[in-house]
């Protein structure tokens, strides 16, 4: 049986995130020993401190939520992430640049944060609840160009997003896995079957605001 722990990377990404709140999710992760922290860069030297001694990755994300950050920005985010203690990057891919078919700049502005890195695992969020399945197949290809580490479904802020859905997990894991990369699911992961599903889809971590719940329902079978 996997230890699915070691799939969850528990989310923490809302605005209204207050000391009160950050704490309760820090205590929460840890108690759990969930795999990662995914968290916005604000609070990663936090993280870091909490997290010290232990296995949990601190991850965060850049231009995030929208990904229409110039490309610099998110490089200069990027380098700052990872000098306050990030140990993964997850960057929004430029959505817009994808629909108008501005291939060279999507994979430039993938490269660009990908060597502001170092060495450090890039994942890319594709948002896929804005794609058709051509375009997350070609999502999924320039990020095997631009040597990303992972390709991720959402952000988990599209309005009326359904989030992560097994068909698409199981066509980028169809897409990048021959090429070495991973897929991690986020965005509407609620339950136990759920992420089941999309492990059994291809998803190799889980990005999800309700680890505990997940957890606790796998404890109680």
């Amino acid at each position: 049986m996997i230890e699915l722990k070691n799939y969850i990377e528990n989310t923490l990404l809302s605005p209204d995130a207050n000391e009160e709140k950050l704490k309760n999710f820090f205590e929460i992760s840890k108690k759990y020993e969930v795999f990662g922290v995914c968290i916005n860069p604000v609070h990663i030297k936090k993280a870091k401190e909490f997290f010290s001694g232990t296995n949990t990755k601190i991850v965060t994300v850049i231009g995030f939520p929208l990904g229409a950050n110039l490309s610099e920005t998110k490089a200069f985010e990027t380098k700052k992430a990872i000098e306050d203690g990030a140990d993964e990057i997850d960057m929004v891919l430029n959505i817009g640049a994808l629909k108008s078919k501005n291939y060279d700049f999507v994979k430039k502005d993938i490269e660009a944060v990908k060597l502001s890195s170092n060495g450090k695992i890039l994942k890319v969020i594709i948002e896929t609840d804005l794609l058709s399945k051509e375009e997350i197949k070609k999502a999924c290809e320039l990020c095997i160009e631009a040597h990303a580490d992972f390709v991720k479904t959402s952000t988990g802020f599209v309005k009326n997003g359904v989030g992560a859905k097994v068909e698409d997990v199981k066509l980028m894991a169809e897409t990048v896995k021959p090429h070495g990369l991973r897929v991690k699911a986020s965005g509407g992961i609620k339950n136990l079957e759920q992420a089941q599903d999309l492990i059994n889809a291809g998803a190799d971590r889980l990005g999800t605001s309700s680890g505990k719940t997940i957890l606790d329902e796998l404890k109680e079978l």
